[in-house]
């Protein structure tokens, strides 16, 4: 069973990062389809209802925006290396946010979920050279992420509605941050193989 979940978690993500299709019904799959994605996104939007008043709105739109900076990095062709490894790492620390509630700084968290933003949007914008349509397709995955945030942001408002539920959600971003946990350890070969091109470099 657990080859069978990590086998599943495997090709979504590679499913998400080999986009086929010309406009916005590609764009709009891409954060859908992929895992690393889905998650991400869903648990920016539960953690800005956990802390709530303007974050609601607030920590989505700034993951947005600059996920859309990322794009434009990604389109223009300019290489940002292990971008995988900055998502999976987002996956981790979401979930830690999450499962930790309000006890992470909301100074902090926004910093880097501006700082993961721009992977996520990365891994968008370097499919786009190669699409017929690259403005739907933007279109497409911005309104598709930001519906994923809106979903995010339902689940955290109901489930804060009892002591019980907000316990689940935590255990709930426990999991999250395993599971980021883990796709993170899938890149490991990667990065050791990155960090010995560095040294052979210096």
């Amino acid at each position: 069973m657990r080859k069978i979940i990590y086998i599943l978690i495997l090709s979504s993500i590679a499913n998400a990062h080999q986009v086929g299709g010309t406009g916005f019904l590609s764009g709009f799959e891409h954060p859908v389809l992929g895992f690393d994605h889905f998650l991400a996104m869903v648990s920016v939007g539960i953690w800005s209802a956990q802390i709530g008043g303007r974050a609601i709105w607030f920590v989505p739109a700034t993951f947005v925006t600059f996920m859309i900076v990322g794009g434009v990095l990604g389109i223009l062709e300019i290489d940002i290396p292990l971008f995988e490894v900055g998502i999976a790492t987002s996956v981790f620390l979401l979930g830690v946010a999450i499962a930790t509630e309000r006890y992470i700084s909301v100074k902090i968290g926004l910093l880097f979920i501006s700082f993961f933003g721009i992977f996520h949007g990365y891994a968008h914008g370097v499919e786009m050279p190669n699409i017929l349509n690259p403005f739907l397709f933007s279109l497409g995955f911005v309104l598709s992420t930001s519906l994923i945030h809106i979903l995010g942001v339902f689940i955290g408002i109901f489930a804060l509605k009892s002591e019980k539920s907000r316990a689940i959600l935590r255990y709930i971003g426990a999991g999250i941050a395993g599971i980021g946990l883990h796709i993170f350890t899938t890149f490991i070969p990667l990065i050791l193989v990155y960090l010995k091109k560095i040294v052979v470099l210096l």
